[in-house]
């Protein structure tokens, strides 16, 4: 459980990293010619998106998560505002976990 709640937070923590890289740092760069908006969110982003891919595997060889959730969770780290989909799902499979924990 408690390796889902760290999946929980590094899910969030990265699907905010990624709007900033593509909504804020993109325009910076390709607008205003602010080069080093895009160097700098996309290295964060980059480390916070290995950890994701880390604790997604981690968390799957824990058996949290099956196979199709997996690659599910993978596909919408991909799309702006996945993450967000994700917490969903993922909220809901934590209430279950919860449940039938107690």
């Amino acid at each position: 459980m408690e390796l889902l709640k760290k999946f929980r937070f590094i899910n969030k923590v990265e699907g905010y990293s990624f709007l900033l890289l593509v909504f804020i740092a993109m325009p910076l760069k390709y607008i205003f010619g602010f080069l080093f908006a895009t160097k700098a969110a996309g290295m964060i982003h980059g480390g916070l998106f290995v950890w994701f891919i880390y604790s997604l595997v981690a968390a799957f060889k824990a058996g949290i998560f099956n196979k199709k959730d997996t690659v599910k969770f993978f596909i919408l780290s991909l799309i702006p505002f996945g993450s967000f989909y994700t917490q969903s799902i993922i909220r809901n499979k934590f209430d279950t976990v919860c449940v039938n924990a107690r």
